[in-house]
């Protein structure tokens, strides 16, 4: 079954919105969906907002649209992964010199 994928392009300093070509891969010649592809490819152009379409046989990998996976084979969106020790030393020094602050602002030692 064909696969549809987008390559996004870099954007002009005109574009109202980004552009793209449509990739379409995994299409067999065999099949009635290849041949429909390849004769209207300039229809699908317009229709979809397209700059360009391509259609291939073959699988074509765009590495932008990569998911990155986890350990447990889980799609992986954002992760961050902070230094809590060192942001506790940080909080805590902060604290003490906001209390050494406050004891001189009211005369205590």
């Amino acid at each position: 079954m064909p696969r549809l994928q987008i390559l996004q392009l870099p954007q002009g300093a005109s574009d109202e919105r980004a552009p793209y070509i449509l990739v379409i891969d995994q299409a067999p010649r065999d099949e009635p969906a290849f041949t429909a592809f390849r004769e209207d490819l300039e229809l699908v152009a317009e229709r979809t907002g397209a700059r360009a379409v391509l259609c291939f046989e073959d699988t074509m990998g765009i590495p932008a649209n990569d998911i990155p996976l986890d350990e447990t084979g889980q799609p992986v969106f954002l992760r961050v992964e902070g230094d809590f020790a060192a942001f506790r030393d940080q909080a805590e020094e902060e604290i003490r010199q906001v209390q050494a602050r406050l004891s001189a602002a009211q005369g205590r030692p």
